[in-house]
C-alpha cells in the first residue's frame, strides 16, 4: 500500500489512478456530490484506506477512503474524521467501513 503524508497528495494521487469522484457520507449510504446517487454498503468496495493526524492537534485526525462502485466500476474518494469527531453511522454503514486490507 502506498504512503501519503498529507490528505492532499494522497488525493492527488487517487484522482490519477481514476477515483475522480466525491462522496459523502450519510448515516445508512454514500452519496455522490457529482450525481446524487445515493449507495448502500453493499454498493461499492472500499480499495484503500489512508489516515491523517492533524499537525497540531493529534484529535484533529481524518480517513480518507478509495472507493469503487460494484456495479459500474466508477471510482471515488470519502474524505471522514474519525475518533470523537467521527458522524453517527448505521451499524451496516459502521461495519462497512472498518476496512482491513486482505493479507
Amino acid at each position: 500500500m502506498q504512503t501519503y503524508d498529507t490528505l492532499t497528495e494522497a488525493l492527488d494521487a487517487l484522482r490519477k489512478q481514476g477515483f475522480t469522484r466525491d462522496y459523502n457520507l450519510k448515516s445508512d449510504c454514500l452519496k455522490c456530490q457529482q450525481d446524487g446517487l445515493e449507495m448502500r454498503p453493499a454498493d461499492f468496495d472500499i480499495v484503500d484506506v489512508y489516515r491523517f493526524e492533524g499537525m497540531t492537534d493529534p484529535g484533529d485526525s481524518t480517513v480518507l477512503y478509495a472507493i469503487e462502485e460494484t456495479e459500474t466500476g466508477k471510482k471515488g474518494t470519502l474524505v471522514d474524521a474519525y475518533g470523537p469527531y467521527a458522524d453517527a453511522v448505521s451499524s451496516e454503514m459502521a461495519e462497512k467501513l472498518r476496512y482491513s486490507p486482505e493479507e
